[in-house]
């Protein structure tokens, strides 16, 4: 689906792991916390199975509607839960971007090019405005969570930080701070670094895929 095979693969790869990180973080935290990790895992195996490149692994026409469909529900799904927390709202931009890219795909332009590897996303096109809009959002939201993960100097006392936010007692993450390096409950799983760099990750790929529309 993606340019050269190695660019692919590498995406898909990338994508994968994240989404496997996700899945392993529905074991830990609350009943919010379980369902953004579901979200994202589903997002980051999504993108996986998008990235596979066409040239490689052409998939069957029917795949793009199974797609639509199902980032559909999650879109919905995301609507919904952003009642009660406001980063839905960025799971609803990305399942609706999921859904763009499948009916960019699903086009008759794809069709006809669909075993031409490198130039399948550019056959799909896609609404300028539409595309730009949302390379905009991606690549603020890059921008934003890549300045979140840079650490900062601060006392910790009880596994807090300092005011500027970061790591909140509770192995959250402070609005609107960076994240503090240490430790977090839970392990590996409970790490707010780790779920941000995942998301940070999930939005360069979706700004690389949106770049082939």
């Amino acid at each position: 689906m993606h340019g050269p095979a190695m660019s692919g693969w590498l995406l898909m790869a990338l994508c994968a792991l994240t989404g496997g990180y996700c899945l392993l973080r529905t074991r830990a935290g609350t009943g919010e916390e379980r369902r953004t990790a579901r979200a994202e895992a589903l997002m980051g195996f999504g993108m996986a199975a998008m990235a596979v490149p066409a040239a490689v692994v052409a998939p069957p026409a029917w795949a793009w509607a199974v797609y639509a469909a199902l980032f559909g529900v999650a879109a919905l799904r995301a609507l919904w839960f952003s009642r009660r927390s406001g980063h839905h709202l960025h799971h609803l931009v990305g399942s609706s971007a999921m859904v763009y890219m499948a009916v960019s795909m699903a086009g008759p332009g794809a069709a006809a090019h669909g075993g031409h590897g490198s130039h399948t996303m550019a056959a799909a096109g896609g609404v300028p405005l539409l595309t730009g809009l949302l390379l905009v959002y991606y690549a603020a939201y890059v921008l934003r969570s890549g300045a979140r993960l840079i650490p900062v100097a601060a006392t910790a006392t009880g596994g807090g930080v300092a005011a500027g936010g970061g790591v909140a007692a509770g192995g959250g993450v402070a609005a609107g701070g960076p994240v503090a390096a240490g430790p977090a409950p839970g392990g590996w799983a409970g790490r707010p670094e780790l779920a941000l760099a995942c998301r940070l990750t999930m939005g360069i790929s979706m700004f690389a895929m949106l770049l082939t529309l």
